[in-house]
């Protein structure tokens, strides 16, 4: 930025078309990263719901189950025989264990229950996630 003190006495001039250059260059910068923020992302359409509660607990475990009813356990794909498992090796030491379950609206009702089910089994709560309206 050059900042000159005209001729004139008072008059001082402000040359401002760098910082168009910076602001640019930050926004781009912005853009770019902001697609990067959450590069593990699971492609599922979620139930929509009128009420929805924010879920804290000492630690979660996701569950996602795809259209293509592909399973995911902490964005890792696992069979469905293999949750049940992974539950019981988890939930020793935590017995606070929550379970955040992310279906895809497509899918059967029965591979939700057949996961909550799981759950209850093993006594851990289980929790649906849905999108807010």
């Amino acid at each position: 930025m050059k900042v000159e003190r005209s001729k004139r006495g008072s008059q001082i001039d402000v040359y401002t078309s760098s910082l168009s250059d910076i602001m640019f260059f930050l926004l781009l910068f912005f853009l770019i990263i902001s697609t990067l923020v959450n590069p593990s992302v699971i492609k599922l359409l979620l139930p929509k719901t009128h009420y929805a509660e924010q879920i804290t607990a000492e630690k979660n475990i996701n569950i996602s189950i795809t259209k293509d009813l592909i399973y995911y356990y902490n964005d890792k794909v696992v069979g469905f025989q293999e949750i049940e498992p992974m539950l019981e090796q988890d939930k020793v030491g935590n017995e606070k264990l929550t379970v955040i379950l992310r279906a895809d609206n497509t899918i059967a009702l029965q591979k939700v229950v057949d996961i909550v089910g799981i759950g209850n089994k093993l006594k851990i709560k289980v929790v649906l996630s849905a999108l807010k309206d």
